[in-house]
């Protein structure tokens, strides 16, 4: 793959990644998505009792509050939750689907429903296919970002086996004109089909993919954000703004209820 693999990144070439993002042939692979990254910090030592429940607003449930943040990311839950747990995440990334799938119904509606954690998934751009489903996650607004985001995770492979055989017609698209090079990669991949079966109109679509300043955006957070924060690959948390690296689902459950949450 052209992306600069997120283990082997440095300061030096920092806005490469951008272009990268935007311009380089699309292929499929683990490069940036890293599973066996050691976790940074120590375990946290078990609280002796439990974290106290807060009530969501009347009429809401903290699973539905879904807020942007400055960072680019989108925060479901508590905006004081006494956890606060931000992913780096890919949705190219095998490993992050799996987190996805082993977690997702946990944190939201266990750890988040219950007011004391809050959940930040911030896209971390890894290749053109990615950028452009993270457009299209995008497309629909804060209250079915996540959603869509766990919804890309569980049909993951599926789409990815839809792709075999369709590297030339994928890297034409990336030669496509700034303004019609996302949907052409969304009609390359047939992803339009997939948004469309969960409520993301065609033509809603088509607008969302012409957005190239958002695209931008995104790819210009990826490279801030993982130079700043010196991610080596997706997923990558943070605990309560603490880097805790890249751990899985089992690892990272155990973090959460040793601070109290259980």
């Amino acid at each position: 793959m052209s992306v600069i693999p997120a283990q082997n990144r440095s300061p030096s070439r920092g806005r490469a990644l951008i272009v990268a993002a935007l311009l380089a042939p699309i292929a499929l692979g683990l490069a940036g998505c890293k599973k066996d990254a050691a976790a940074d910090g120590a375990a946290p030592s078990a609280a002796s009792t439990p974290l106290p429940t807060v009530a969501a607003p009347a009429g809401k449930t903290w699973a539905d509050t879904v807020a942007a943040t400055p960072e680019g990311g989108y925060r479901m839950g508590n905006p004081d939750a006494a956890i606060k747990i931000v992913e780096y995440g890919s949705l190219t990334c095998p490993h992050c689907a799996e987190f996805s799938e082993k977690g997702s119904a946990t944190i939201r509606d266990q750890w988040v429903s219950s007011g004391r954690v809050s959940y930040e998934f911030r896209h971390f751009v890894r290749d053109g296919l990615d950028l452009t489903m993270g457009l299209l996650t995008r497309c629909g607004g804060p209250e079915t970002y996540l959603p869509l985001t766990e919804q890309v995770f569980a049909n993951q492979r599926t789409l990815f086996d839809s792709l075999k055989g369709r590297d030339a017609q994928l890297n034409a698209a990336m030669s496509a004109p700034p303004g019609q090079r996302f949907g052409a990669i969304s009609d390359a991949a047939g992803l339009g089909e997939f948004f469309a079966a969960r409520g993301i109109a065609v033509d809603q679509a088509k607008a969302c993919l012409a957005k190239t300043d958002v695209a931008e955006q995104m790819a210009k957070q990826t490279t801030e954000q993982g130079e700043k924060l010196a991610i080596e690959g997706t997923p990558t948390f943070l605990i309560n703004g603490e880097k805790i690296g890249t751990v899985t689902w089992e690892e990272f459950k155990t973090r959460i209820e040793a601070m109290g949450v259980r």
